[in-house]
C-alpha cells in the first residue's frame, strides 16, 4: 500500500468535489428567492366591494327562487284540477 499515491488520489478527489460544490452553490445562488405564498390581503374597500356584490348576488337567487317555486304552486294547483275532474 502505497500512501502518498493515495493521498495524491484523495487529493484529486478532493479538487473534483470541490469543483461540483462551487457549481452548485453558483446554481443554487442564481435561483431567484420564493416570494411570500397565500393569499393576497384585501383592503377594507374591497372586503366591501366584495361583500355588496355577494349580497346582489344571493338577493337575485332568493328572488329566482322564489318565482320558480310561485311558478311551480300555480302549475301545481292547475294540475291538480284538471287530473282531479279527469280521474272523477
Amino acid at each position: 500500500m502505497d500512501i502518498g499515491k493515495t493521498l495524491k488520489e484523495l487529493y484529486e478527489e478532493k479538487k473534483r468535489l470541490d469543483s461540483v460544490i462551487t457549481r452548485l452553490e453558483a446554481r443554487l445562488a442564481r435561483r431567484p428567492a420564493k416570494g411570500r405564498r397565500g393569499r393576497k390581503s384585501m383592503s377594507a374597500a374591497e372586503r366591501r366591494e366584495v361583500s355588496q356584490r355577494m349580497r346582489r348576488y344571493w338577493e337575485a337567487r332568493r328572488a329566482e327562487k322564489k318565482a320558480l317555486e310561485k311558478q311551480a304552486a300555480r302549475a301545481g294547483s292547475r294540475g291538480s284540477a284538471g287530473e282531479s275532474a279527469v280521474n272523477a
